[in-house]
């Protein structure tokens, strides 16, 4: 990983997704729902208003999709994990011990 780091190219774009990981998945998430956007709808007859429309909405639902995943970061950070939470590995595991 330190070598791809260390790339001319890629080494920036790994340094931005390391320091701004959200920013990097709205991006990266955009893109992919534009490209699905324009693709289906490239025959339907969109004037260039709607076009700047929906994109823009597009770009908005991904970056608030990304906004309403990163709660779960937010609560997994904060909180020490309890008994409930255990994962199911752990738990046959206990089940077998006993």
């Amino acid at each position: 990983m330190d070598r791809l780091k260390s790339q001319p190219v890629i080494g920036p774009l790994f340094t931005l997704i390391d320091r701004w990981p959200r920013l990097s998945a709205w991006i990266v998430l955009s893109v992919g729902c534009v490209a699905l956007l324009v693709y289906e709808a490239r025959d339907v007859g969109l004037t260039t208003t709607n076009w700047i429309a929906l994109i823009l909405a597009t770009v908005l639902v991904a970056g608030l999709c990304i906004w309403i995943v990163s709660w779960e970061d937010h609560d997994e950070l904060d909180q020490p994990v309890t008994a409930d939470k255990k994962d199911t590995l752990e738990i046959e595991a206990e089940r077998h011990d006993a």
